[in-house]
């Protein structure tokens, strides 16, 4: 759909300089758009490009406002200000009124007629799927599973018994929520699994990203609370809890039983122990592994940058080292 950069400045709570009446269809890079299509400028990275760009209008910041050479929409915050647009011009597609004749559906479930189920989904006895729920194609929905309304569930999404959903959760292709958590004690040198009788519990406004795994809890529930968004392949482990609007990028892992607070950032490849507190607003850089509580909010690393192999093992045998270099130096000190 064209919209006017007008328009566009309303919604996103931007000021124009510009063009009022230029029709704006899509959004594209800075390198790549056309008229027609509006981008943005929030990396300095890419700065290089503003001056050249063919874009109709750019989302910018004042600092950056001098250097465009098209119509501008200039905000103290270009990316959330892009977030507003994008949305709005390419707004989510709703699937409603419809349950497929391949559908598979248990007995005494509760689903409201505005729900659209595709095909060969399986959906387990005492379901309940409220108003505007879409459930796409080859998704299992085991027993006693709640869903909440507008909750949106990509191909192949499994949902394990007694799993609540809450309202407007969006889970992406191949997620499984509620299997169980690894939770096993040892014997004579043998595994006896310990079974998992606790549930998954997840707020409103929650995103799952795809091939990812929430395990069940062992007693209690692993809780994911209200505005959390998970990227692609992370797992969290039984009796995770997941403070509101946490951010959780791809990969990462955490452990059982650790408490994550709110409006924390965890980067790609993060590795977080189990039985560990991560309060409110704190920032792990990617890579690095965490095996102690975090108790103060602030940005952590741990993780080596990459560098040249031959320098990495040198440095590598000096850590390992550290302490008897340390030991040293206080003998000769004294």
């Amino acid at each position: 759909m064209a919209v006017t950069l007008g328009e566009l400045s309303q919604i996103s709570g931007t000021r124009l300089e510009g063009d009022a009446d230029c029709e704006i269809s899509a959004v594209n890079t800075l390198g790549l758009a056309k008229a027609g299509e509006i981008s943005f400028l929030s990396n300095r990275h890419y700065a290089q490009q503003l001056p050249q760009t063919n874009a109709s209008a750019v989302i910018l910041s004042e600092d950056d406002f001098k250097n465009c050479p098209t119509n501008s929409l200039v905000s103290e915050n270009p990316y959330l200000a892009y977030a507003k647009i994008a949305n709005y011009l390419y707004p989510k597609v709703k699937l409603s009124d419809y349950i497929d004749e391949n559908s598979i559906i248990g007995s005494d479930c509760k689903i409201d007629k505005s729900s659209y189920i595709s095909t060969n989904v399986v959906i387990g006895n005492n379901v309940v799927i409220d108003a505007g729920v879409s459930i796409a194609s080859g998704c299992v929905i085991e027993d006693n599973v709640i869903i909440g309304e507008n909750t949106r569930l990509f191909a192949n999404t499994t949902l394990c018994h007694s799993v609540v959903l809450g309202k407007n959760v969006t889970i992406h292709p191949g997620v499984v929520i509620g299997a169980d958590g690894f939770g096993m004690a040892q014997e004579n040198g043998q595994w006896l699994n310990i079974p998992q009788i606790g549930s998954v519990k997840i707020g409103d406004n929650v995103d799952v990203g795809a091939n990812s795994s929430i395990d069940r809890g062992a007693i209690e529930d692993t809780i994911i609370a209200s505005g959390v968004k998970i990227d692609n392949q992370v797992q969290i482990g039984h009796n995770v809890i997941v403070g509101e609007h946490t951010a959780i990028a791809g990969c990462s892992a955490i452990a059982g039983s650790t408490i994550v607070g709110k409006r924390c950032m965890i980067g790609g490849a993060v590795a977080i122990s189990g039985h560990i507190q991560i309060v409110d607003d704190v920032i792990i850089t990617g890579m690095s592994g965490v095996a102690n509580s975090i108790k103060s909010p602030g940005v952590y690393s741990s993780g080596i940058p990459v560098t040249e192999s031959k320098i990495w093992r040198r440095n590598i045998i000096r850590f390992k080292n550290l302490d008897a270099i340390l030991k040293k130096i206080i003998m000769e000190m004294k």
